[in-house]
């Protein structure tokens, strides 16, 4: 949408500007609570020894942790009873596939206890986060009243649903600022040592939440790179510095192309593992300057963080004092995990923000949600933002009003694609060396690291029949 805008030349309404950076935010929200609770957590927090722990204690802990609504012995006690019914039926349910006792885990047993409570009470709050964006963007996730020029949920910006959508903000971000942050804080004291493994070199940050028409200049969460952690030395990020290759990949073409000229023609013969200089991936490795980059929330923190951002500088630093760790350690799986839970706080505080102005511009009679626009014979687009994942960009030729080239790069490309044509490592190729490792056949410490960029390999890489046109699930069982 922003690529075909970039390239007809239209910008977009004041109304449609906020009420995008809403549905953004309430998206960041939900995504990120997900992650850290569902997808993350149980890296640190072994369920199993939950059923130990005594249900006061816990009930102490909670209490002197966090101030969410979500305590007292009986809770907990009845918390640690569900938990012991999923254990001794033999079906953990959603808790099952996990290497519990392990040697890594290092939360006692009561810590253990609140944090599966709070993954319990998460469950339920995603489903009213998930209806938040819904509410302007018609469902979650891929809402649809997106469209180039505009957004389509007119009809929607009245008093009662803009006060829904404040409602379930408001429950959400106490939950942020009261469980999910004081959680990440507590559990993040027992693995200080993650503070030094799992790291990368270099960051990039396209930004996002623009807060006038003024782009990158009024970004939110601003755009930059990040060289050899050289945090004196944020740039301005430029998207026509992007390569991306695929000497490592199973695609035809050995030149590293720019996305405008990219092309995507998988390889005719079997794609197999070759080691050595093979290819070994479906991924296309990203480069910016010829330099892989870590996206995603610690990138944006960063580079945030060293341009004095006047929202993320302070919780940052507060999160340092309060760990006792030195900057340094922010480029880590313990940062990057960290990073997510400050950037989730401080876009939900603004959002508040967002909606008052929303509201003053309706007051002032400026409701208009779209911008008509023509297509032109030829163009050339890009669009730039950065999703809870990491940095975006997508980009179009247009030639005879059609679309004659699409090309996007997407996070995961970026943080998962493979070693590049100057056999330069991906991010988390980079970020896996040297992980110590208890026990080879239970890689947990393997699975903080990865699952601290929240990968999705879905969005980098569909595997299609093409007779049947059928999408391909695998399972590995």
């Amino acid at each position: 949408m922003r690529a075909i805008e970039d390239a007809v030349g239209v910008t977009i309404p004041k109304t449609t500007r906020i009420l995008r950076n809403l549905l953004h935010g309430a998206q960041f929200q939900h995504d990120h609570i997900v992650h850290f609770y569902h997808l993350h957590a149980l890296d640190w927090v072994d369920v199993v020894s939950a059923l130990s722990a005594d249900p006061k204690k816990t009930a102490a802990l909670a209490d002197n942790v966090s101030s969410g609504p979500y305590g007292g012995t009986v809770y907990f006690k009845d918390v640690q009873q569900r938990l012991k019914t999923f254990v001794d039926s033999g079906q953990l349910g959603p808790f099952a596939n996990a290497y519990w006792g392990h040697s890594a885990y290092k939360l006692p047993p009561e810590a253990n206890l609140m944090a599966t409570a709070h993954y319990i009470e998460a469950l339920r709050l995603q489903s009213k986060t998930a209806r938040m964006q819904a509410i302007f963007g018609g469902k979650n996730p891929h809402p649809q009243s997106l469209t180039v020029g505009g957004i389509t949920c007119l009809k929607d910006l009245n008093a009662d649903r803009i006060a829904e959508f404040l409602y379930i903000w408001k429950e959400t971000q106490n939950f942020i600022k009261n469980v999910y942050v004081p959680d990440l804080l507590a559990v993040a004291s027992f693995y200080k040592d993650w503070g030094a493994i799992g790291g990368t070199s270099n960051f990039l940050a396209w930004g996002e939440l623009p807060q006038t028409d003024q782009e990158p200049e009024s970004l939110f969460m601003p755009r930059g790179v990040i060289f050899n952690r050289n945090l004196a030395g944020v740039k301005m990020a430029h998207q026509d510095r992007v390569t991306e290759h695929v000497a490592r990949s199973w695609y035809e073409g050995g030149a590293d192309r720019h996305p405008y000229e990219g092309e995507t023609k998988p390889l005719q013969e079997d794609p197999k593992y070759r080691p050595g200089d093979g290819q070994y991936s479906w991924f296309k490795a990203p480069r910016y300057e010829n330099e892989p980059c870590e996206v995603g929330p610690l990138a944006r923190v960063l580079v945030a963080y060293v341009k004095g951002h006047p929202n993320i500088k302070p919780v940052v630093d507060n999160v340092l004092k309060t760990l006792d760790i030195p900057a340094s350690a922010l480029f880590s799986t313990l940062g990057r995990t960290a990073a997510r839970g400050i950037e989730t706080l401080v876009i939900g505080e603004a959002m508040q923000e967002w909606t008052m102005e929303l509201l003053e511009n309706i007051r002032e009679g400026d409701a208009r949600t779209c911008e008509p626009y023509e297509m032109p014979e030829s163009a050339m687009g890009v669009g730039l933002n950065d999703v809870a994942r990491g940095a975006l960009g997508h980009w179009i030729q247009i030639e005879n009003k059609k679309i004659k080239n699409y090309q996007y790069v997407v996070p995961s490309t970026w943080n998962l694609g493979p070693r590049d044509s100057a056999g330069k490592l991906g991010p988390v190729e980079e970020a896996l060396i040297g992980t110590p490792v208890a026990d080879p056949k239970k890689p947990l410490e393997i699975l903080r690291t990865v699952h601290s960029f929240d990968p999705c390999i879905a969005c980098g890489v569909h595997v299609i029949d093409p007779d049947s046109n059928e999408v391909y699930k695998i399972r590995v069982l």
